[in-house]
């Protein structure tokens, strides 16, 4: 029997379905196998290992499902070529006749599950979605690596001009604060899973699940920090994302995980409404994330005492009238004359319930490396650093703090289209 491809036409061309090789040397489990995955997952069958071996070499293969015991190759001389040809397969073995020395093999060589036969349906699903889940993992964490390496290369050969290497120790200090709540984030998730799993000899059940989650999370946040990495190397090198785009609902859920998992909201209420109808901004998502995640830093960090940081947006599909936003003692606008105001405008307001800010230092508050943290607690660049990123996007902010009510910070930023709910 010849090795057989079963697409299905109702695969989504821009996300295609992960593919799941199937191989033994009978039809039959082979054929109900296939019946059983066909609508989630591209199938790839092969009746033995050396079919298997060769798909696996001319198609991109997320997960295998091999019985142990075959004609010629056996499961386990399988698993090692297959490991051969890509190390991040994933592989789960069958076998109706178990024995411990085995499964140890299967296991040594790589295996990422091990079944007997015969098996329940949910059994084998949900082995194949945990080693599909794997696969997507191996395969982000080795894009991340490509990218870094790339990073790395770009600014050993990056020679920047004058004017941006008299601001040069300001940069780097700014890619040290923006990077820095991600790297707190993955060591926060860190401190959770060794809690969680210090004393424990084997790890199952919530535990592990507990633990595939925090990964998962961990594997974004370094994924953010190599973002920002490619945004400030952007930024010196005097390049704008002219074609960047963002969803801000899927900005304002991915703000909230972050803000959950950073020491600074602890002990205080968070509370952020998405958008009643999505809108789209002409700007990097990790700008937004920045501009953002250091306002209601910044909020929360503002007392010790209990208090509340509320995030929300409103739309204007109409003309937006600029001239209502007043300066005063208790209010500073920022970029008035670099402010794009045509078309509808997203208005995002982030807004605390703290102990405000004194007159005198609103005006202050936005200078490079100005804070009134203690010494070591803060590095006064979070705002400076939301200043330059409207600025790129052409937005505006408008500071407006009560001492005793508390400060709201509204951002108007231009949208590039809306949709309806």
């Amino acid at each position: 029997m010849i090795a057989e491809t079963i697409p299905d036409s109702r695969a989504e061309a821009s996300r295609p379905k992960p593919t799941l090789l199937i191989v033994d040397d009978e039809e039959g489990p082979r054929l109900s196998l296939r019946v059983v995955f066909k609508d989630d997952y591209e199938i790839l069958l092969a009746e033995n290992g050396l079919q298997a071996v060769e798909l696996a070499r001319n198609h991109g293969i997320d997960a295998v499902i091999s019985d142990i015991r075959m004609a010629g190759m056996s499961g386990i001389e399988l698993l090692g070529k297959l490991k051969e040809v890509d190390p991040d397969i994933e592989v789960i073995m069958l076998t109706a006749y178990e024995t411990i020395e085995t499964a140890r093999q299967a296991l040594r060589f790589g295996a990422c599950d091990y079944l007997n036969k015969p098996f329940e349906l949910g059994t084998i699903r949900a082995a194949v979605a945990n080693a599909v889940e794997r696969r997507a993992i191996s395969n982000e964490m080795r894009l991340n690596n490509v990218k870094l390496a790339e990073l790395q290369t770009q600014l050993e050969n990056q020679k920047l001009q004058e004017n941006v290497s008299e601001s040069r120790g300001e940069i780097y200090a700014s890619i040290i604060h923006d990077i820095n709540g991600p790297l707190t984030i993955i060591s926060n998730f860190i401190h959770l899973i060794n809690q969680r799993i210090a004393d424990a000899k084997t790890v199952d059940g919530e535990a592990l699940e507990m633990v595939k989650d925090r990964l998962k999370r961990m594997t974004r946040q370094v994924t953010n920090c190599i973002e920002i990495s490619q945004r400030y190397l952007s930024f010196m090198r005097q390049r704008s994302a002219e074609s960047a785009r963002v969803n801000v609902n899927q900005v304002l859920a991915d703000l909230e995980e972050l803000l959950h998992a950073h020491p600074s909201t602890e002990k205080h209420e968070l509370v952020i409404y998405p958008l009643p109808r999505d809108a789209t901004l002409p700007i990097n998502g990790t700008d937004l994330i920045q501009i953002l995640l250091n306002l209601s830093i910044n909020a929360f960090q503002a007392s010790q005492q209990p208090h509340q940081v509320k995030i929300c947006g409103t739309i204007f599909d109409n003309a937006f009238l600029i001239t209502q936003i007043k300066d005063g003692p208790t209010d500073a606008t920022l970029n008035r004359s670099g402010f794009k105001n045509t078309g509808s405008i997203l208005q995002l307001r982030v807004q605390d319930t703290g102990p405000g800010i004194p007159p005198a230092l609103i005006a202050k508050i936005f200078e490079p490396y100005f804070t009134t943290k203690p010494a070591g607690k803060g590095t006064g660049l979070g705002l400076s650093i939301v200043q330059r990123l409207l600025k790129e996007a052409h937005g505006l902010l408008h500071l407006h703090s009560v001492v005793g009510e508390g400060t709201t910070f509204d951002i108007y930023l231009p949208l590039l289209m809306t949709e309806a709910q």
